[in-house]
């Protein structure tokens, strides 16, 4: 009987390893974030969403992320988004300029779009709005702990990429307008104020004003 579990003609084959996504492959993601714990009121960060790193005291999102389509689809990356660090601003400037970049893939809004409805768009009430968050992404590849290479999402593809309408299936962007062209506007106005239904968050994140 073809349905039997000891059938196993039509399991999947198994993925190697090291088996990478090329270096510098754009995919459609789905972004989750691993709770951690920590929470930080004095920034608004609740939720228990942030991890806290024993070794260096550094804060971060635990992220994954899983291909949502195309040749590499269910296949699964891990980077941390940085917060806060003690050795200075960078970390967590970092951060904030992946999440913006996100925020932008994800709701089809130029980078160089400063139009209030951008503005919107770039703006959450919570790490909890980030956590199913679905945008381009493209793969890298640095060496884990073991110095085996794995691939990793360091950058958000924004909607200036040239093949950013194709793989995210929306209308192309007038070309040379810096703000978002008409198509853009039927995605804008979910994100012109915050949704009612979502649960309140005490306190509003300093990075998110």
């Amino acid at each position: 009987m073809s349905s039997s579990y000891f059938d196993f003609q039509d399991a999947d084959p198994q993925q190697s390893g090291f088996d990478l996504i090329p270096k510098g492959a754009v995919v459609p993601v789905r972004m989750t974030i691993k709770p951690g714990g920590y929470d930080d009121p004095g920034q608004g960060w609740g939720g228990g969403y942030a991890t806290e790193s024993f070794e260096t005291g550094s804060i971060y999102l635990a992220a994954e992320f899983v291909v949502t389509a195309g040749d590499h689809a269910k296949r699964k990356m891990w980077s941390n988004i940085g917060l806060h660090s003690k050795k200075g601003p960078t970390w967590g400037q970092m951060g904030r300029s992946f999440i913006r970049a996100a925020l932008n893939s994800a709701r089809n809004v130029h980078p160089q779009d400063n139009s209030p409805q951008a503005a919107a768009a770039r703006r959450i009430q919570g790490f909890h709005e980030l956590d199913g968050l679905e945008f381009l992404a493209r793969v890298d590849i640095e060496k884990d702990g073991k110095g085996q290479d794995r691939n990793v999402v360091k950058i958000a593809v924004e909607p200036d990429h040239p093949d950013y309408a194709k793989l995210m299936g929306v209308p192309p962007k007038a070309p040379g307008s810096g703000h978002s062209g008409a198509p853009a506007q039927a995605a804008a106005p979910a994100y012109q104020a915050p949704a009612p239904q979502r649960a309140p968050v005490t306190g509003k994140p300093s990075w998110a004003q």
